[in-house]
């Protein structure tokens, strides 16, 4: 029999992950290619032949995601599988119509194909959109985790965007890691508040023996997700985030809604800012698809060093990127604290934007007088320093989870922005973890 012909449409995550455990060593098919999109300067690579397997001693080509027709049509392409995160239903189906209408078949790997089984427990930590407030809930549970006794490994979702020979398994347990690996902006964000509370965090490419490593010091292995994705390890213990801030959403974006419906645990974060009508929205959604999930409400409160510092001032905010971006939010936690402790303007930086900034903002105009935290590469680092270096003024916000100077230099004064999450009423997080794992003997 001749094999099936596969192209995989991704962006540097989920999509190598399905082809690593569902494609790989799978003679009944043959994947001609990846296909990439929302990461700057991810096609144009090669998935290389020591992640790719033996039927792969070339390695797989990736292309840019504009050329998908043509793929289909050279290659006589029999399957097009679709393998990012974070995009309304519709998008997918608009996908869906242009495979369809070039002639191949259109498919989502599901669960049972993706989930990896792990020898220790798992808990999930999910959202239905980017920036719903997966990475503070997540520090929440290793913390709650910490105090029953036991001893937790991160693993984080996906962001290689490297050398992802070089980036296989990644361990990071101080910052000296964080430069030894040369991490993002992104992957910073993500990795350097575990690393402050003392917790091992895992990352990489090949998640199957990043799994195995991680099981090998930890008690129970913390899956901290990316984007809306679906989780890749089967949870015992899965938490959603939904944000009331984008209501609706949680049933209209893939695969945010599938996450929904799987949760154990919905976490309605940020009800602080909400409007109200927004909470009753996302409530009768929980009601419609998952009334069996246990429902927490909670706050994101906020906390910048200095608030004085900000009354009155023309402010720049720093918001995370990826929030802004494909997350589509036009605001964040620098604009709630800006507003909140008395700055004066927030200062439009889209007229002083150079190089790869500036064709993010062209890329999602939604973003509005905010500058998306963007650095995936040394270019775009001295891109959102020199941005920042232009834009006139008083103060910068810097409203990601991270100190922004280790990466790049601000010639302006500063202030962070912090925040956590904050559980209103009972349950909390730590009541069900204990009720699930009790406490470490």
């Amino acid at each position: 029999m001749s094999k099936t012909r596969v192209v995989i449409m991704g962006a540097a995550g989920r999509d190598f992950h399905n082809f690593n455990l569902y494609f790989r060593d799978n003679d009944a098919y043959e994947v001609v290619a990846f296909t990439a999109t929302q990461i700057p300067d991810i096609g144009g690579r090669t998935y290389p032949p020591e992640l790719a397997g033996a039927l792969y001693p070339a390695g797989i080509p990736i292309y840019d995601e504009s050329e998908l027709n043509r793929l289909i049509a050279e290659h006589d392409i029999d399957e097009v599988v679709f393998a990012y995160s974070d995009v309304p239903h519709e998008y997918v189906m608009h996908k869906a119509s242009q495979v369809l209408a070039a002639g191949a078949n259109f498919r989502l790997i599901g669960t049972k194909d993706s989930m990896l089984q792990s020898s220790k427990p798992v808990v999930g930590i999910g959202a239905v959109r980017t920036g719903s407030g997966k990475s503070q809930t997540t520090r929440a549970v290793s913390d709650a985790l910490h105090e029953l006794g036991y001893t937790v490994a991160v693993v984080r979702h996906p962001m290689p965007y490297g050398d992802l020979a070089k980036q296989a398994v990644q361990r990071f347990a101080s910052y000296d890691d964080l430069d030894r690996h040369e991490v993002t902006i992104e992957e910073r964000e993500e990795y350097e508040p575990h690393l402050d509370r003392g917790v091992v965090v895992y990352a990489g490419v090949d998640y199957e023996r990043i799994l195995r490593e991680a099981e090998q010091e930890a008690d129970i292995v913390l899956w901290d997700g990316g984007n809306n994705d679906l989780p890749f390890y089967a949870p015992d213990l899965y938490f959603v985030i939904a944000d009331p801030h984008r209501p609706g959403h949680e049933l209209t974006y893939h695969p945010g809604e599938a996450n929904l419906r799987m949760a154990d645990v919905i976490i309605i974060n940020k009800i602080d800012t909400a409007d109200p009508a927004g909470v009753l929205v996302v409530r009768d959604s929980i009601r419609a698809v998952n009334p069996q999930a246990v429902v927490i409400d909670a706050a994101s409160p906020i906390f910048v060093d200095n608030p004085d510092a900000l009354r009155g001032k023309k402010v720049l905010v720093v918001e995370d990127g990826p929030t802004l971006t494909h997350g589509e939010m036009s605001y964040g936690a620098g604009v709630v604290a800006a507003q909140r402790f008395g700055a004066a303007e927030l200062v439009d930086p889209r007229p002083y934007a150079v190089g790869s900034i500036l064709s993010t903002f062209e890329k999602y105009p939604t973003t509005g007088t905010l500058l998306p935290a963007m650095g995936y590469g040394d270019q775009q680092c001295a891109d959102l320093e020199e941005t920042i270096r232009r834009t006139p003024c008083d103060l910068v916000l810097i409203a990601t989870p991270i100190d922004l100077t280790r990466v790049i230099q601000i010639d302006k004064p500063y202030q962070r922005v912090r925040y956590e999450l904050q559980e209103l009423g009972q349950p909390t997080v730590f009541d069900l973890l204990k009720e699930k794992f009790g406490e470490k003997k």
